[in-house]
């Protein structure tokens, strides 16, 4: 996750609520790999067909953890004193004891935030949000185009239910914000989408780098989006971060060159690059600073590395599992790189090679190059 908030205009909204204050010179401790935030994906029911959901939600899985055996996982997070617990799926809202374990878990006095494709969010399910203690509702919504997030979710009306949802949970005192996945067909409209939100009265945007996890394996390489259109878009997020600093704020997440490129644009000299750097850097990612937790219990770096599996909490306790595990791959990803581009780029210790799920699914290797890395192409000025 890249704060381009906390990086451009040094604050935030939702994150400093949710972490303290952080910044390029005081790096925030918030979650680290013994103790990290758990993206726990509760079920793979959803009522919408993503095109690209990276875990092929639609029907229940028949292995899905029980309530009780949620109800001990979630004491095994207290243990590990767990920071932060987001509630994903699939959609969690329709796990029929949802509101239990968001009860117990806050009841344990860890914080819980509900990622959602807002559809469900009636004003009484707000209300029943608010009262449960949640620190935040992401909801996904991309584009202001109702049709194109209509085909790109899969239903038809989505993009209405998405907005009522939205207006609904910020109307019951809900921090709310939007996530928005980057393609080619939809980057250009980044500013108005922003404009968009500021009216919703939303506390936050997280732009998502496509993934290549599930469906998205099966999109075609148009969706991803060219070296130029990235540099718009970036100088985009620079402005709206300065201009917006305090009302919303702005983070990206699955593309961790995002802050190599603020970095070389903000920097004023090589000691203060050098800052930005060590900053990226200890913004973690997958392994580093959360996990992702299967709805069987299959425990993986995050949501979007499916393809290494650390364990599964049936087995053995959570804290075993990440114990024992060999997360160097994502704490030191550096060391392991041997693509052409990001095994000699000279920023690597800091982004950590971007995305791992690109690069394994869209290069075979995942020790590869990230093929959405715009980086290389902007340093030498070749951009297309």
């Amino acid at each position: 996750m890249i704060p381009v908030s906390v990086m451009v205009a040094g604050t935030g909204t939702v994150s400093v609520k949710i972490k303290g204050r952080f910044g390029v010179s005081h790096h925030s401790d918030f979650s680290s790999p013994i103790r990290p935030v758990v993206s726990w994906n509760i079920t793979r029911r959803c009522n919408l067909k993503c095109l690209h959901c990276y875990i092929n939600a639609g029907n229940p899985d028949e292995n899905e953890l029980t309530t009780e055996e949620a109800i001990n996982l979630i004491e095994q997070f207290s243990e590990l004193k767990v920071p932060l617990i987001l509630f994903t799926g699939g959609e969690p809202l329709m796990r029929d004891d949802l509101f239990k374990l968001a009860h117990y878990a806050r009841d344990k006095g860890i914080r819980i935030a509900l990622s959602t494709n807002g559809t469900l969010i009636t004003r009484e399910t707000a209300s029943r949000l608010a009262e449960a203690g949640f620190s935040y509702v992401g909801v996904s919504l991309d584009s202001i185009n109702s049709e194109f997030h209509d085909e790109f979710r899969g239903v038809k009306g989505a993009f209405a239910k998405a907005v009522l949802g939205i207006r609904n949970a910020i109307d019951a005192g809900l921090d709310v914000g939007l996530r928005f996945t980057l393609t080619s067909m939809n980057i250009s409209e980044v500013p108005s989408y922003i404009e968009f939100a500021m009216s919703l009265g939303v506390k936050r945007i997280t732009f998502y780098h496509l993934s290549a996890s599930g469906r998205a394996q099966q999109l075609s390489r148009d969706w991803w989006y060219k070296p130029s259109q990235y540099v718009k878009f970036m100088d985009d997020l620079i402005k709206y971060a300065k201009d917006y600093s305090g009302r919303i704020e702005i983070e990206t997440t699955l593309g961790s060159f995002d802050g190599i490129y603020i970095a070389l644009k903000m920097a004023k000299d090589e000691e203060e690059l050098g800052n930005y750097l060590s900053f990226v850097e200890s913004t973690g990612g997958c392994g580093r600073k959360i996990i992702s937790i299967y709805p069987n219990g299959d425990v993986y770096p995050c949501q979007f590395i499916d393809f290494v599996k650390l364990g599964n909490v049936r087995e053995r306790k959570l804290a075993e599992i990440l114990s024992e595990s060999n997360l160097d791959l994502f704490i030191n990803t550096e060391k392991y790189l041997r693509g052409v581009k990001c095994s000699t780029c000279s920023f690597k210790k800091y982004c950590k090679g971007g995305d791992r799920a690109r690069a394994y699914y869209l290069t075979g290797d995942i020790y590869g190059d990230d093929p959405l890395c715009p980086i290389p192409s902007i340093v030498n000025k070749n951009i297309e």
